[in-house]
């Protein structure tokens, strides 16, 4: 088994949490007087860290965005939380690559607090050996600092190359390659097929069913 230990992204990767995730952009960028009434359109906030997003997308300094992510907690931790579900097959998915003997973890630039609600809220939560997100106050928010510390808690920092990052955005795969790791993009989530050829994944696969193959 070339791999042994594979680390999962959660938004795009293990639940669809799109609709969640841009109704509460577009509630925080109302309070700034932005309307966006197209959600398809607000779809490049998932994934990236959020106030990173808010200053790129609508031009705000470092303290607007500081507050947008705040608006944006407001609606999240009462309802975009839960404004999600994970894609079919997901659960078969983790018991067979646990029962095939793979170490199983969850490295997201979201707040670990929700990760592991929502984690638990579906039933996830059981499969990973450790959940990495990020912190609340805005430290750890980068993707290779989170891989960073799951590999950390996992204790397999001198062991990268048996390790795997499964995401749906470039910056799953950049940081992954930051951090010494290969990276596997879903093409079921929220990253155009463009924008991870670029990234240069070892593989694209484009369903859960392709995932489990990929590990066999």
């Amino acid at each position: 088994m070339m791999y042994q230990t594979i680390l999962f992204d959660l938004d795009g990767t293990l639940t669809a949490s799109g609709e969640g995730i841009t109704k509460c952009v577009q509630y925080a960028l109302e309070k700034f007087g932005i309307y966006e009434p197209d959600l398809k359109k607000l779809e490049v906030f998932i994934g990236p860290p959020l106030k990173d997003m808010m200053m790129q997308y609508a031009g705000m300094n470092e303290e607007q965005a500081e507050q947008a992510v705040r608006d944006y907690r407001e609606r999240y931790s009462e309802k975009g939380i839960f404004e999600n579900r994970p894609y079919p097959g997901i659960e078969n998915m983790l018991r067979t690559l646990q029962e095939r003997g793979y170490r199983l973890a969850v490295a997201s630039s979201k707040p670990t607090h929700y990760v592991l609600q929502i984690l638990e809220h579906f039933h996830l939560r059981s499969f990973f050996e450790v959940v990495v997100g990020s912190e609340m106050n805005g430290k750890r928010v980068r993707k290779a600092e989170v891989i960073e510390e799951a590999l950390d808690r996992l204790g397999v920092q001198n062991d990268r190359e048996h390790v795997v990052m499964v995401g749906d955005r470039e910056h799953d795969i950049l940081g992954a390659r930051q951090e010494g790791l290969a990276c596997v993009a879903v093409g079921y989530g929220y990253g155009s097929q463009e924008e991870l050829e670029a990234a240069e994944p070892v593989a694209i696969v484009n369903s859960v069913e392709e995932l489990l193959d990929f590990f066999e």
